[in-house]
Parts: structure tokens; sequence; C-alpha cells
């Protein structure tokens, strides 16, 4: 919980307006920068490949929480239809899916959230509109690949998922990091474990939005002093919410999204990436986690991939 004078504090000491000018729509993905991405390649040491996203079905983790968000619908359009009336004719079959964007794994784009009538970088935020986001939409993220960190909370406390309402806090990410051995760096992508994607997995459905765990309004500091580029996590919404009426509401997502410009990603499957990592106890991998380019879209699906 945070209160409105605190928020401001941390706001314009995290803020990063106008550092890569007034214009810049990407935030801190500027921070990976060619070197940035060679460097990554040394991450690369057996060539285990994961899978960070989860499957796309009706069974997935929308539960009516948020208005209009549905879980993912595939019907086809064609089942073995021949090209040719008559003949020996190839015959072709198509699906489509309907679904939200930010129904499954996805990243939010820097448009997904306003405050006071603003977006990053003092961006107005009536450039979204009925056909989507003219500016800070996903398309503006571009391509996304970097090394990824991981930093298993769940694990360090010593629990397959952690207990609802526990505060992933600028604290604890340092405590993760100190005893993982792997220090954050600049460019890096830092990927979030609770354990609740997990239990997801496990077919604890109704769990999985039930007060879960997150990160609280100081967790932005940690992102900030080490010039993060993104960010991901295994559950929704990423953040502790306050029952407090006169506390900020969503003060990680304003505070990354709007004063930062950095992306962050919900829904991740960290699980298979988790084991491997603890097992020889290497949390560093080279992370490709580009968006589909869904022009003017407030958020971006993505099947991220690790290699470690």
């Amino acid at each position: 919980m945070v209160q409105l004078d605190e928020f401001e504090r941390l706001a314009a000491q995290v803020s990063n307006w106008g550092r890569w000018g007034t214009g810049d729509q990407r935030g801190t993905l500027n921070f990976i920068t060619p070197a940035v991405v060679a460097r990554s390649a040394a991450a690369v040491v057996t060539g285990e490949v994961f899978s960070l996203g989860m499957d796309l079905s009706p069974a997935g983790p929308q539960t009516g929480i948020v208005a209009g968000r549905i879980n993912p619908l595939r019907t086809m359009l064609a089942i073995n239809k021949p090209i040719r009336p008559a003949g020996d004719s190839p015959a072709y079959s198509d699906d489509i899916v309907t679904m939200p964007i930010q129904g499954a794994t996805h990243w939010d784009a820097l448009s997904h959230m306003s405050r006071g009538g603003v977006l990053y970088n003092g961006i107005p935020a009536d450039v979204i509109g009925a056909d989507g986001a003219a500016k800070l939409g996903i398309d503006a993220a571009g391509v996304i690949f970097s090394r990824g960190v991981l930093l298993d909370v769940a694990r360090h406390e010593h629990v397959d998922k952690l207990p609802n309402r526990y505060e992933i806090s600028n604290q604890v990410l340092r405590e993760v990091e100190a005893a993982q051995g792997t220090p954050v760096r600049e460019g890096d992508i830092v990927l979030i474990r609770t354990g609740a994607c997990g239990a997801f997995l496990r077919g604890d459905r109704a769990g999985y939005r039930a007060d879960p765990s997150g990160l609280v309004y100081d967790a932005p500091l940690f992102f900030s002093e080490r010039s993060v580029a993104a960010v991901a996590i295994d559950n929704m919404p990423a953040e502790l919410r306050s029952p407090d009426p006169s506390a900020v509401d969503l003060p990680v997502h304003v505070l990354c999204l709007i004063m930062m410009g950095l992306p962050l990603g919900e829904n991740w499957v960290l699980e298979g990436l988790a084991e491997a990592c603890d097992r020889d106890r290497r949390y560093s991998f080279l992370l490709s986690a580009t968006p589909e380019r869904f022009l003017y879209s407030t958020g971006g699906m993505v099947n991220p991939v690790a290699v470690r």
C-alpha cells in the first residue's frame, strides 16, 4: 500500500520521460543495444530450450474478473474442403481465433495504462481511440531479444507457490538476486516466479486470480536501479492491489508502464525453466520475446523462448 505523497516521490525517482527524446515510444527497451544482444549470447551453455507461453484454449486463465476478457476460442472455417469442386483436388482446412490480446501470455504495451490523461513520456492518452493506440502500441516495441534472468522468489521461500498476498518488494528482489548469485545487468529482461502459473497448470484454475502474491509499489526501484529492459511474471495482474481506497491503485503498473516506459509481461510459464536453473544454479539465459505485431494494440501476445 502506498499513499499519494510517497508514490509521487517514487514516480519522480524512476521517471524516464525525455531520457531517449520527447518522441520516444520504446522506453526501457532502449537499454537493449547491439552490444547487449551480442553479450547475451554467452548465456547459452547447454542449448536447452524452453517455451514460456501458455496453451491457447478455452481452459485459459480468464475467469471473468476483467470484463470482456475471455479465453481463446478457436473454430473452423473449413474442414478438408476441396479447392476444386471435382477431380482429385487437394483439400484444405482453416481456423479462426477470437481472443483478447491480454488473454494468455502477453506483454502490456506502454499504451495499456494512463494516469491523469497521459501515457509514457507525457504522450496524451487521447492518442488511444476506437482504432487503437496511434502511439505507444505494441508495434512500437519492435524486437525484444536479450539476456533473461530468472528471480525465483517461490523457490527462495522453499514453497511451490507463494502465499496469497505475499509482497514481492524491492528488498525481496534484492535478496533473491544475491542468493542466486546472478547480478541483473543493464538491458536484461527479468522474469519473476511466484509459482502461481505452476499451480494453475496443475489444475488450480479458480485460485489463479484469487488474491495472488505480487509486486508491491517499491519493486520498480529494483528495475530502475539496474536499468532493466522489461519484466515478466507468472501470474496476473502482476502486483498486489490494496483494499484501502485512499491508496494509489495499481502503482506498479503506473510506475513501470507510464513513468519508466518498462513493458510488463503476465501469465508466463516459468516452471520448466525454473527447474533447470535450480539444477545447475545458472539463472541467466538468452530470451526471445518479440510480441506479435498487431498494429495499434495496447498489448501483445507472445510465446517467449528461453535458451540456456
